[in-house]
């Protein structure tokens, strides 16, 4: 018996989400059904982060075991044979059999992006929120600073989540814009994020973006611990998981 690790990519679009549910498609089913067939083994995988339907993903993480005498660096190109197009294995290799991707210290980065133009453009439908209106990106730049380092983050989380605490640590969260593309991208590093955590952060910067709030308003907002402080959750399509980094 080994342990796998693949690096999942995908569009999340025609999807319920990454995790397994009863009656709907899923990334986490289709992976396991893939794995199933390559092998002739009954293989439910682990993954890292469990997106939201609509989400996309660059790097994800997910692991599994196996008998199968396929090396772990290979597994990659046999099991994108049995993959749909929007699902596509980008490197696996085999790990140490007490490896878990959820239990593991890690840097998660995520990305949202931000169509903002005055009409929207077809190939950035299912990947990219659209916003005609103006947006102070300098402000926005200078409300994110507000979100680094150690905090509570209960205001910034969606009900229904079961975690144990609502504290986490963001290292990095930058505002890119790209003026001849006008695409914005808000990308933010972490030790991990609550249910719906980047949206709403997301969502809230567009607020300061638009002048609905101040930039020092951030601070009052983290400290209320409150979701109706915070600005909305944006829409689950503009999001990607770039990568997970284990320490």
């Amino acid at each position: 018996m080994k342990r796998v690790m693949l690096i999942v990519s995908y569009d999340g679009t025609n999807y319920h989400g990454w995790q397994v549910q009863p009656f709907a498609v899923t990334v986490e089913g289709v992976l396991n059904q893939a794995l199933c067939s390559l092998t002739g083994e009954q293989i439910q995988v682990i993954g890292a982060s469990r997106t939201d339907a609509g989400v996309h993903a660059r790097g994800n993480v997910a692991v599994f075991d196996t008998e199968s005498r396929i090396p772990g660096e290979k597994f990659s190109y046999a099991l994108n044979q049995y993959l749909p197009d929007d699902i596509v294995i980008q490197s696996s290799k085999e790990v140490a059999a007490t490896f878990h991707p959820r239990r593991c210290d890690c840097i998660k980065t995520y990305e949202y992006t931000v169509l903002n133009r005055t009409f929207p453009l077809p190939e950035y439908r299912n990947t990219a929120f659209f916003y005609y209106g103006a947006l102070d990106i300098e402000k926005m730049r200078i409300a994110a600073r507000a979100f680094l380092g150690k905090h509570d983050f209960a205001g910034f989380c969606s009900s229904g989540a079961q975690v144990q605490s609502t504290v986490r640590t963001v290292y990095s969260l930058e505002i890119l814009h790209d003026l001849k593309e006008e695409i914005l991208r808000i990308r933010i590093r972490g030790d991990g994020f609550l249910y719906n955590m980047v949206r709403i952060i997301a969502g809230t910067l567009l607020e300061v973006g638009k002048g609905n709030l101040r930039p020092e308003d951030m601070e009052r907002i983290i400290i209320s611990r409150e979701r109706k402080e915070a600005g909305p959750t944006a829409p689950a399509k503009g999001l990607k998981l770039l990568g997970v980094e284990y320490l």
